[in-house]
């Protein structure tokens, strides 16, 4: 029986605050699509400049050979840009199985492929804010 040169795809998700990114990985031209949008029109500078960081640390050899499909939900801009910089990081060290990328990913910044837990704190009952108390008259 021949083998079937099968197009493996692979599925990893990203967190930060509030966003949940899930990106699909599979092989490709490069071609990157955040939420349907090509990567190049996609947010402002600074927000495309952050999720192209694992694509540059990985390299054309790399970069250039896969599809990536990102999905992102929820929370605000800058968390939905590290969410879909943390699962487009995790997706390349899948699909490629390279210690040494991962090593490369760690050493430039942890949160590549690590997620930040930090979350907001919760309101405290019968008040406004997190922390703040309110202040108490006495006349």
């Amino acid at each position: 029986m021949a083998s079937k040169n099968v197009n493996k795809s692979i599925v990893v998700s990203g967190k930060r605050k509030r966003s949940i990114a899930r990106a699909v990985i599979k092989e490709g031209k490069g071609q990157i699509r955040i939420n349907h949008i090509i990567l190049d029109k996609y947010g402002n500078k600074l927000s495309r400049l952050r999720i192209m960081e694992p694509l540059i640390i990985a390299g054309d050899s790399l970069a250039k050979k896969v599809k990536i499909d990102v999905n992102v939900i929820g929370g605000g801009w800058q968390g939905q840009t590290e969410a879909s910089r943390l699962a487009i990081a995790r997706a390349l060290i899948a699909y490629s199985k390279d210690k040494k990328l991962e090593k490369d990913f760690i050493e430039y910044d942890r949160n590549l492929l690590v997620a930040d837990v930090r979350r907001n704190e919760p309101s405290k009952p019968n008040d406004s804010k997190p922390r703040a108390k309110r202040t108490k008259s006495y006349r």
